[in-house]
């Protein structure tokens, strides 16, 4: 992969990742936190998937972990909305 190719795909990972966040903030704000859930588990699949077409595993791996620990925050204080 060209420097060029992985630097794109490195911006697409933190450009869905810093949308996932963004969801992420907003369940704490909202009155109704699953449709920000559901937009955080997409663009999250969204930023692993552009880290591991990008060859970027490690990356890939470490939005995995960050996705499992926002699941288990949702289910312990967002799953009774």
């Amino acid at each position: 992969m060209a420097a060029s190719d992985e630097e794109e795909g490195r911006q697409e990972v933190a450009r869905y990742e810093a949308l996932a966040e963004a969801a992420y903030s907003e369940m704490y704000e909202t009155r109704s936190p699953a449709g920000s859930y559901s937009e955080l588990k997409e663009c999250f699949a969204m930023a692993i998937g552009a880290a591991e077409r990008a060859g970027l595993h490690d990356e890939a791996k470490r939005l995995s972990a960050r996705l499992d620990h926002c699941r288990k925050v949702y289910r312990s204080q967002f799953s009774g909305f």
